[in-house]
């Protein structure tokens, strides 16, 4: 699937929710979910700086693909950086770092995010995007 296509497919999930408690309940449970990071990842490297709690995010290329794994001890960031990595795992650079992101105000995360969790959304995009770009710069440089 593509990034857009799964952008969609999580905008129609949280949309089956009127309140944003229940879309919380939702984005908890998703975090919860996820495939859980090697213990040996997390490192000070791997670590998201930006972030109010501790997210790790390690990735991997294979095949010209990109793979994450995440953690965070904080629920409810484990679900924002769960989301993340769904939409961009198993995706190319070139489309990680073209992506439109715009389906993150459609579910309306961005405006219920207290300003510090906001914050390291933006740091948890900042660094999928920092990884993607320095995978197509090196497959740019190997051509």
């Amino acid at each position: 699937m593509t990034i857009q296509e799964i952008s969609e497919q999580i905008v129609e999930e949280f949309s089956m929710f009127d309140e944003w408690l229940d879309k919380y309940e939702y984005l908890i449970e998703t975090g919860k979910q996820m495939p859980a990071i090697a213990e040996e990842a997390k490192t000070p490297d791997n670590l998201i700086e930006g972030c109010q709690s501790r997210v790790w995010l390690d990735c991997r290329q294979e095949d010209g693909l990109l793979h994450f794994t995440a953690d965070s001890d904080a629920v409810i960031t484990k679900g924002i950086i769960s989301l993340l990595i769904r939409v961009f795992d198993g995706q190319k650079p070139a489309d990680i770092v073209a992506a439109d992101l715009s389906f993150l105000d459609r579910i309306g995360l961005k405006d219920n995010l207290s300003p510090t969790r906001a914050n390291g959304l933006v740091a948890m995009i900042t660094k999928i995007k920092a990884y993607a770009l320095a995978f197509l710069q090196k497959e740019e440089n190997e051509q």
